[in-house]
């Protein structure tokens, strides 16, 4: 199992650990009255927000770091492909009208 994988597995592990504790508290405090049903469900809906925020910019930041080390390596981008070849195109079209 790759290590990526394996860092995702705890991560998921760990937010649903506290995500279930979280509902625990929540449920607690609702059963003492410190909060009413519907702000525990605002409160839970909150959290969970911001760690749907929080994993989004953590996905855009792997995402920003796996492209600069395809970069360093010397690949191209789907979009630089595609430019590269509608350019290619371009010049193609020209020299043969040029004929």
């Amino acid at each position: 199992m790759s290590l990526l994988r394996k860092g995702f597995y705890l991560g998921l592990g760990a937010a649903i650990s506290g995500k279930e504790k979280f509902e625990k508290v929540l449920n607690e405090m609702v059963s003492k009255g410190e909060v009413s049903p519907s702000e525990a469900r605002e409160m839970l809906n909150s959290w969970m927000s911001k760690g749907e925020e929080k994993n989004n910019e953590w996905n855009e930041q792997a995402q920003a770091r796996m492209q600069d080390h395809v970069k360093e390596l010397g690949f191209v981008t789907r979009e630089e492909y595609e430019l590269l070849e509608a350019r290619l195109t371009r010049l193609e079209n020209q020299n043969s009208n040029d004929m």
